[in-house]
Formats: structure tokens, C-alpha cells, sequence
């Protein structure tokens, strides 16, 4: 059962310009007039613009959970500027350039309601430095009195509860590291959100820019992993993580992202969470003896882990252009993370997330 229609504006993470971190999200059963959810706001307008003239129908589609006619279906032509203006409130995992610059372009031009933009403190804070009046105007306030103010800030708390953000859908925002300042003493910090359709109760995961634990001063994916497991095969089937480099690209450069070989390790993590939070079958007397050795043995099998993430959807985003490569580097990446779960049986399918692509969730 889908609960969520999302539309990828772009799912790179630099240096095209053109296809930057941005997607469009609204509860399945709703219209997009109803409201749409910015999560996150690199490509913006223009790259919305191009995707409707390449597919004119994108946002005239109905779920099966409508009631439209065919005669109101076909009264829909939206421009661009129209689909952007129904953007009820932008949630945003960080505030590097590739994931806020069409939120900063667009504020002073863009239609539609008062809009609120959701993040951590700190990112919200981060936002503000460029609405500062010099770098761009500041449209942007924390007082909701303040009616010149295109944009308000809210801040989500990392308490690990939901917050309603739209109609039927709330919000858990839980951080995690995005690497280190070039002097390496401050960890930049992004953030992952349980994105959660109240009434349907399903939900996806979407990560911000992360790093790997393995790498990290300030391992905080296996908290995310941990809260994930719980709701494996259950409430949540869908993840999306990035991927920024190729399996070719070394520690030392990955600046705060993973490689294929450092997202198997993290996939390999939420595997052995979903084992642990899994029901042992019951067993027969003697009870103690028996259940300790069946433990023991299964924790050293190198097949305890196979098809722990059957079912689950990983979405790779954030892949970095290689203008060089004959072949889009997004569908070089999804490949070799491909390989790897394949050959570890993890069970879980690999999606490359595209520009332009609807994805029912």
C-alpha cells in the first residue's frame, strides 16, 4: 500500500548545476494542490520548468485513491511557477548550497502561502547567515507576525518523536556527521528524517549528507539503523541514502561521504539490526541450554544475515557528476552498491534515483 507520490527536481549532489538535491512530496491520497512538502531545495524552478516540458502530464496524475474527473484531470496545466507556488514548507537536512539554493533563489519570487522551512537549529541558523541581507535579502524570519517575511523558520528537535509538519504527515529528525572542517576540529552536522503518513502509518527513511560510522568522530548511523530495524517489514520499505563517490574513490577524499564499500557496511549494520529485533522461532525444552547454543552459533554464520532487507527499497541519491564518464555516474554507482548487496545476499533491491522520476512510496 503507497502512502507518498514524490517527484525528483534532482538527485545530484554537484557539480551540475542543473540537478542538485530536491524532490516533491505529498500524502498519495491528496492533490498537489492540497500542498506539497519541498524536502530539501537545491534544484529548484528551472529544473522543474524542464521536467514538465518533457513530461507535461507529471502532476495531472491521479492516485487511485482520488476522486478527480477526467474533465477537471484535463483543466490542469500548471506551469512551473504554479507547482512551486503550492509548496506548503521545505524540510531541509543541511544547509550546503546543494540542497538550499533554490530555496534562497526563489523566496522573493515564488507564489503561493507564507511557507515554512523546517531543519535542525543549527541549519536554520546556517540559512540565515545567507539571508542576511547582503549575500540575499532577508526574506526569511523566526516571528510568525513578521508578514513581509516570504519564509519562516522552525526548527525540529532531535527528541526522537514526530512532529506534524502537513496535513497527515510528521516529521522525526534524528542527526548524523557530515565530516569535518578543513582544520578538522568542527564535525558538520547533517541530519536523516522519518518522513511518516499518520493515517496510513508508513513511512521513509531519507538521509541528508552522511558519513560513514566507520569513519567518523561521532559514529551516529547506528542509532538510525537501530530506530530503522524496528520498523522493517512493518511500517517502513523505503530508504533513501546517498552515494556520493564510486567504489574507486579513497577514504581520504570522501570528505564526509560514503563510497559503495562504506554503504554495504552501513546496510550490513541495519541488516543486523533487523536480525536482532526479529522473533527467535520458540524453542523446546531444554529451553535454556538449547536456546544459548542456537544463539551462539547463529551469531558466528556467515549466513545469518541473508535477505534480513527483503522488501526494502534503497534509493541511491547524491551521486557526484563525472563529466568525463560515458556513462551517468549514478547508474555507475547504483551498479557496484548492486554488486555488493547481491553478493552478500542482503535481499535488499538498489534503485538509481533519477531527475525527473515519480516515485510512489
Amino acid at each position: 500500500m503507497c502512502a507518498f507520490d514524490l517527484v525528483v527536481l534532482g538527485s545530484g549532489g554537484g557539480p551540475d548545476e542543473t540537478n542538485l538535491s530536491g524532490y516533491l512530496l505529498k500524502p498519495r491520497e491528496a492533490s498537489w494542490e492540497a500542498g506539497i512538502i519541498a524536502l530539501e531545495a537545491g534544484s529548484g524552478m528551472g529544473a522543474l520548468a524542464r521536467i514538465m516540458r518533457k513530461h507535461p502530464e507529471i502532476f495531472s496524475y491521479q492516485s487511485p485513491d482520488q476522486h478527480v474527473t477526467q474533465e477537471e484531470d484535463d483543466r490542469r496545466h500548471y506551469s512551473a511557477r504554479d507547482i512551486y507556488s503550492m509548496i506548503k514548507c521545505f524540510l531541509i537536512t543541511h544547509a550546503h548550497l546543494d540542497h538550499i539554493s533554490s530555496l534562497v533563489m526563489s523566496a522573493g519570487s515564488v507564489g503561493g502561502c507564507r511557507k515554512r522551512v523546517y531543519g535542525s537549529l543549527q541549519t536554520l541558523r546556517d540559512i540565515e547567515v545567507v539571508f542576511n541581507g547582503r549575500v540575499w535579502p532577508n526574506l526569511a524570519s523566526w516571528d510568525e507576525q513578521e508578514e513581509s517575511s516570504r519564509l519562516l523558520y522552525q526548527s525540529l528537535q532531535p527528541d526522537k518523536k514526530y512532529m506534524p509538519i502537513s496535513k497527515d504527515i510528521s516529521v522525526m529528525m534524528m542527526p548524523v556527521s557530515h565530516g569535518m572542517d578543513e582544520q578538522g576540529g568542527v564535525i558538520y552536522e547533517s541530519v536523516a528524517f522519518f518522513i511518516r503518513h499518520d493515517s496510513k502509518d508508513r513511512e521513509f527513511l531519507f538521509f541528508g549528507d552522511v558519513e560513514p560510522d566507520s569513519l567518523s568522530r561521532n559514529s551516529r548511523n547506528v542509532e538510525v539503523w537501530q530506530r530503522a530495524a524496528k520498523k522493517v517489514g512493518h511500517s517502513l520499505n523505503a530508504i533513501f541514502i546517498e552515494c556520493s563517490w564510486p567504489s574507486t574513490r579513497p577514504d581520504e577524499t570522501l570528505y564526509g561521504h560514503l563510497n559503495p564499500q562504506h554503504l554495504l557496511a552501513e546496510l550490513t549494520v541495519l541488516a543486523t539490526e533487523v536480525v536482532k529485533v526479529r522473533p527467535r522461532p520458540r524453542e523446546h525444552c531444554p529451553p535454556a541450554r538449547k536456546r544459548q547454543r542456537v544463539v551462539s552459533n547463529t551469531s558466528k554464520a556467515p549466513g545469518v544475515l541473508q535477505h534480513a532487507l527483503d522488501g526494502v527499497r534503497i534509493y541511491i541519491t547524491h551521486c557526484k557528476a563525472d563529466f568525463d564518464l560515458a556513462r551517468p555516474v549514478h547508474l555507475e554507482i547504483a551498479d557496484q552498491v548492486r554488486t555488493l548487496v547481491e553478493r552478500d545476499k542482503l535481499g535488499a533491491e538498489i534503485i538509481a534515483v533519477e531527475q525527473g522520476m515519480v516515485i510512489a512510496i
